[in-house]
């Protein structure tokens, strides 16, 4: 499989769709859609850009998720704390940024912060991190007017409830299942 060609097809705010021409393994000449975060200028840009993270957070043995009103499936959905990368921002500006304005919360310690890896290879080259922090505070809403978001802090038994009745996003429902069965959350 090789891309021959990339065009960009669509010029958003927020994101950039792009028309890919490939030669299948076949050899012949097929389509591709993909979306972008991130300016592409050629072929070898695409998922050369990390542009975001996803923070699981934990606090006194509870794991943090966030109700929240997602557009793309008109509805609420349990997902991680997130957000995108602003320019110049490091990894760590970007987990206290987004902890707080998600959330009112600091961060007390960050435990790890996992290699860049791609969210949705099937439509786009969104490369993000997976950090993993202790977070400190109390919950307040610093959510912007076009955020819908009910943070709060769960118990094991509390996760294992709501995914048994609830939606999650991929990476939240992961996440949540590994909290009900790993004893210490705190170590990763």
């Amino acid at each position: 499989m090789k891309i021959i060609k990339m065009e960009k097809v669509k010029d958003g705010k927020y994101l950039k769709n792009y028309e890919l021409t490939y030669l299948n393994k076949a050899g012949r000449e097929k389509k591709y859609e993909i979306v972008s975060r991130k300016e592409l200028g050629s072929v070898e840009d695409i998922g050369s850009n990390v542009s975001g993270l996803s923070i699981v957070a934990v606090k006194e043995g509870k794991l943090l998720l966030l109700k929240e009103f997602r557009m793309g499936i008109n509805k609420s959905i349990y997902n991680l704390c997130a957000g995108m990368l602003e320019d110049g921002e490091t990894v760590e500006e970007c987990i206290a940024r987004e902890l707080f304005e998600e959330t009112g919360l600091g961060v007390k310690r960050i435990i790890n912060i996992l290699p860049a890896s791609y969210a949705a290879v099937a439509i786009s080259d969104m490369k993000t991190h997976i950090v993993f922090v202790e977070a400190q505070g109390r919950f307040e809403d610093h959510s912007s007017d076009n955020e819908m978001i009910e943070a709060g802090f769960y118990t094991k038994a509390e996760v294992e409830q709501l995914m048994k009745t609830e939606e999650f996003s991929s990476r939240a429902q992961v996440i949540a299942y590994f909290f009900t069965k790993v004893l210490d959350f705190s170590n990763f």
